[in-house]
């Protein structure tokens, strides 16, 4: 087509119509030759034929006929038609659009039940138009989804069955007749199907059992029924497995490395070591070496090893077990840089200089032997004068040399002023036998913050060198807080009489300065959950928007492709951007990293809803014989139902229902984060520590109702005035924030154990 003034509607559509694999902008302005100001024209006619319905956003900056899917996409599948064909549409930023698409198999080999997607899944596809029919041929499956299944416990009466939801928020109950049970017992854990109606409209919901998946009294339950609950896929396809066992890694030049005492750190109980470090001083700074295990090498693009690992996207960890992204075959041996045995590695050496800043870094694609394994307690008491076995022989050599690198980056990092949050993390301990044993609280050493910021540093080397290159690659961001959620974390420290400039654009160092102020104060934990609260979830996106908790302008995961498929992603671009082997990043794949970066952000969602399941049902069977017990707690979330309080100890969440602490009448203030009597104006707010006692626990659910025996705190002299217009009927504007505020009004709803809402986050780099 010839050099155009500016495009119009129609010569736009016609080029779509007649290049559907063009999709992006930069697409089809290359096809058209538009430059310069002609592609703002271009982006205006793009907007205008979205808006009316012409084109459909397929990607962030992608666009397909409405009624055209893109070559290759995800598809929804829906249901099956009146031939047995799977049904599916295209899946674009909206939602599923354009016509139905029918399944045809999978793309590039036999069909197999294991990654045959089904109806409720989601799967990238190869889709095409077969005489007046849009096809598709799966790539991978990325989401299984048991449509309208329900996991709960199966229990035995006398006039039949029911099936009693695992999940708080599921509100139905299946009862289940006797030619439906298929084997079920008194206390199984059962997945469970709606059973068909007919012409029945009434009544109360049958269900049919299709799986016993385990027993309540088994100590593993809890983190059985999360699996289940989330469809985190436990069993690997055989062909995975034979890939795994047997290991045939990509042929590639690779740099000796072996004569460098590179060691891993790790915890004492790992099963897998997928990073090793080494540092040496400098005349004028620091030579630093991460090696991270070559998971690249073994798990080649489109194997069956890489199409499940795409489809896990992540590791699961529960406090009990992993569910790996890779089959421990691999991930433990061949891929596990284990002390003195030969390893293929992809490195990266930084140089830094007194002061932590790093001059240079280059990557290398090597063969290493690890010189020790070491636990982070080992590394640190030899450091603190307390070495022993292979950490005294490691001391001089190597630990000290790790050290110093690390007082030079730990100055670079404290000017850098990443988000400084002290988020203690617990630990349930197990019996050989599965019982709890106890719980404990993490202790954070200083061998722990070496290791993240020697990661860190390679992270941001890795995304430093794929920009270079202009390589596709997908970054992990942290976005910068929204205007609402400042706006509504300023109006929260008016409460408390402090302030905060929301004319400027927030600043990690800014909250730092707050902390910082508030440490050991009666405000510290309220405050710390409230910055919490204002932060922005991390993901994965092919789009760079900066990393605001670390303070870091770009940032991609690097240091974990053993339990991360981003970080295998990475690996891929570095090898064939940098020309380190035939095994790098195709172009297929570099096309579908938008799709890819959705799926693994909704994997690692996934993922952390299921740790947090299994982590509150452990709680709740710890604290089972200890209903009557009090415990001391603080208020970790605020709503007009009632208060969440953590318990000191086990760090486990429970319930204060309004409607139990008083016969007062209770209203939220949503911007202060506290309930308050009307009347006497006597408060409960988050962060507040509080007496309370256990009144009921409810495993399956992971519940805890508590009784609240604290008195409210009197009321705040800065609150009373706002307050007496919120109580004389003049109701502020409701407004979303940090806090999820609920309404103004809190009436006294009854408890109900299998709804219970939940305020607890786990922040993630």
């Amino acid at each position: 087509m010839g050099l155009m003034s500016f495009p119009d509607k129609q010569t736009v559509l016609d080029f779509i119509r007649d290049n559907p694999t063009a999709t992006t902008k930069q697409e089809i302005a290359r096809g058209l030759h538009v430059k310069g100001r002609e592609r703002a024209v271009l982006r205006e006619i793009l907007k205008e034929l979205e808006a009316d319905g012409t084109l459909e956003r397929t990607g962030k900056r992608a666009w397909a006929q409405a009624d055209r899917p893109p070559p290759t996409g995800v598809v929804q599948f829906t249901h099956t038609d009146e031939n047995g064909d799977l049904i599916g549409k295209a899946v674009g930023d909206n939602g599923p659009f354009g016509p139905d698409i029918i399944y045809t198999g999978l793309s590039g080999k036999p069909k197999g039940k294991a990654t045959e997607p089904g109806e409720g899944d989601r799967a990238l596809c190869k889709i095409k138009q077969e005489d007046g029919e849009w096809k598709a041929r799966a790539l991978t499956v990325l989401e299984k989804r048991l449509t309208n299944s329900l996991v709960g416990l199966y229990s035995q009466g006398p006039r039949g069955g029911k099936v009693t939801p695992a999940n708080r928020k599921e509100r139905r109950e299946f009862l289940i007749q006797e030619a439906d049970r298929n084997g079920a017992e008194d206390g199984d854990l059962v997945i469970t199907t709606p059973k068909p109606q007919g012409r029945r409209q009434y009544g109360p919901n049958l269900g049919v059992i299709q799986e016993v998946i385990g027993h309540i009294s088994d100590p593993r339950s809890a983190s059985l029924l999360a699996i289940h609950a989330h469809g985190i896929p436990v069993d690997f396809p055989e062909a995975a497995l034979e890939q795994a066992r047997n290991p045939k890694p990509a042929p590639a030049e690779r740099e000796d490395l072996t004569q460098i005492p590179l060691i891993t750190i790790d915890p004492h109980d790992a099963r897998d070591h997928d990073d090793a470090v080494y540092a040496e001083q400098l005349d004028d700074g620091w030579r630093v070496i991460v090696a991270i295990a070559d998971v690249a090498a073994f798990v080649t693009p489109d194997s069956p090893l890489d199409r499940e690992a795409l489809k896990r996207g992540n590791s699961t960890y529960f406090p009990d077990r992993v569910v790996p992204m890779l089959p421990f075959e691999l991930s433990a041996d061949e891929c596990s840089l284990r002390e003195g045995e030969l390893r293929r590695c992809m490195a990266v050496e930084m140089i830094f200089d007194k002061a932590g800043t790093k001059r240079s870094h280059r990557f290398i694609r090597g063969m290493m032997k690890s010189a020790a394994k070491l636990s982070y307690e080992e590394a640190q008491a030899a450091i603190d004068g307390k070495p022993g076995g292979k950490a005294e022989e490691m001391l001089e050599p190597v630990l000290k040399p790790l050290w110093g690198a690390y007082a030079a980056l730990a100055e670079a990092r404290d000017r850098r002023s990443p988000l400084d949050l002290d988020l203690p993390e617990r630990r349930i301990l197990f019996t050989e036998e599965g019982e709890i044993d106890g719980i404990i609280t993490k202790e954070r050493l200083e061998a722990h913050r070496l290791i993240e910021e020697f990661m860190i540093q390679a992270n941001v080397a890795a995304a430093e060198s794929l920009e270079k290159q202009n390589s596709p690659l997908i970054y992990r961001v942290h976005d910068t807080p929204t205007d609402a959620k400042i706006a509504a974390f300023a109006e929260f420290l008016q409460t408390i009489d402090m302030k905060w400039n929301i004319g400027q654009r927030p600043q990690t160092e800014n909250f730092n300065r707050l902390l910082g102020e508030i440490d050991g104060s009666d405000y510290d934990q309220m405050v710390t959950q409230m910055v919490l609260r204002t932060q922005a979830q991390a993901i994965y996106s092919e789009e760079n928007l900066g990393h605001f908790g670390l303070n870091l302008v770009r940032y991609a995961h690097f240091t974990s492709p053993i339990r991360r498929y981003a970080d295998l992603i990475v690996h891929r671009a570095l090898i064939a951007s940098l020309g380190l082997g035939p095994d790098g990043l195709s172009k297929d794949m570099a096309a579908r990293l938008e799709e890819m970066a959705q799926h693994i952000s909704d994997t690692e969602r996934r993922s952390m809803a299921a740790e947090r399941e299994a982590t509150d049902r452990y709680l709740a069977i710890f604290l089972a014989d200890r209903v009557g017990s009090e415990f001391e707690g603080r208020i970790t979330g605020v709503t007009g139902a009632g208060l969440f309080i953590a318990l000191a100890g086990s760090g486990a969440d429970g319930f204060v229902p309004i409607s139990s602490i008083s016969d007062d009448y209770w209203v939220l203030d949503e911007a202060a984060m506290q309930i308050y009597a009307r009347g006497s104006g006597k408060t409960y707010g988050l962060g507040q520590i509080v007496r309370v006692r256990l009144k009921e626990v409810t495993p399956l659910q992971g519940g805890l109702l508590l009784e609240m025996l604290s008195d409210p705190m009197p009321a705040p002299k800065g609150r009373r005035e706002a307050r007496a217009k919120t109580d004389n009927g003049h109701h502020s504007r409701r407004r979303s924030g940090p806090g999820k505020p609920t309404g103004k009004r809190s009436g006294k709803p009854k408890f109900n154990k299998k709804t219970l809402p939940k305020h607890k986050r786990k922040r993630r780099n």
